[in-house]
């Protein structure tokens, strides 16, 4: 009896114990549920109270004399300007307007989330020159780099914040599409065939800029009201600064003078 007792008990822990485990292999576990991300809440301003900043860069003191640009190492270069290429790095009117500044809300959007847009910037090399020489563009939109030229140009954002890339396009090249990640204001470019060439990039969270005209005139448009610095950029001449209040519906006038160096 007492063999018979032990042999039980021993059956039925061993019982037990198979049960145990194959409960315990047969159950799985599916895969872990992803972890819904909430969804970018973009800003959206009110038509019916935004404003806008205009305004007019202007250069005073002595007119400077344009240079010559000596492009004869190509002479498709040449040709396309018919021997007489000028520098552009400052453009003053007759009038003393001044053109290809960068102007831009510098302060008073903090907090606030932009949508990117979905049409591309784009960067044309024409005439051995970058067109347009000053341009905007917000992190994230595309910029396309496009080659209107019967040359090869090369186009080379020499980045400080962002990554700087480098790459050569040719005649009849697809258009070369990138990215800028973060906020850099002026992104310096250049073409390492064509040492004349230089354009400048503004990257932005934000839509709120502008580049001057040949008459001097900018304009940034669709703003919230708010309290704002306005910051302008020239390649030559440096930087300024300002601060505005765009009250609900109301068109602020703010211009900006540049004295020669």
């Amino acid at each position: 009896m007492k063999i018979t007792h032990a042999f039980t008990c021993s059956f039925l822990c061993c019982a037990i114990a198979l049960t145990i485990g194959c409960k315990g292999k047969t159950k799985t576990e599916g895969p872990p549920s992803p972890i819904s991300q909430p969804a970018t809440s973009f800003f959206k301003v009110d038509p019916g109270t935004a404003g806008s900043i205009t305004g007019t860069i202007r250069y005073t003191g002595r007119k400077p004399s344009r240079k010559m640009i000596d492009m004869d190492e190509d002479p498709a270069c040449v040709e396309a300007h018919h021997g007489k290429a000028y520098d552009e790095s400052l453009i003053v009117s007759s009038t003393g307007a001044l053109g290809n500044a960068f102007i831009y809300v510098k302060k008073g959007l903090e907090g606030k989330t932009f949508e990117v847009p979905a049409t591309p910037v784009t960067i044309d090399q024409s005439g051995c020159w970058f067109r347009p020489r000053v341009l905007g563009i917000q992190i994230n939109q595309v910029l396309q780099v496009i080659n209107s030229d019967p040359v090869t140009h090369n186009i080379h954002p020499m980045a400080q914040i962002n990554r700087e890339w480098n790459h050569s396009q040719g005649p009849g090249d697809a258009p070369l599409k990138r990215k800028f990640l973060k906020r850099e204001i002026m992104i310096q470019v250049k073409c390492n065939i064509h040492s004349w060439m230089h354009a400048y990039i503004g990257v932005l969270e934000h839509p709120y800029f502008a580049v001057s005209k040949d008459d001097g005139s900018f304009a940034i448009k669709n703003l919230p009201p708010g309290t704002y610095t306005i910051g302008v950029w020239q390649e030559n001449l440096g930087t300024q600064e300002k601060q505005v209040t765009v009250a609900p519906r109301n068109d602020i006038v703010t211009d900006f003078t540049f004295r020669g160096r």
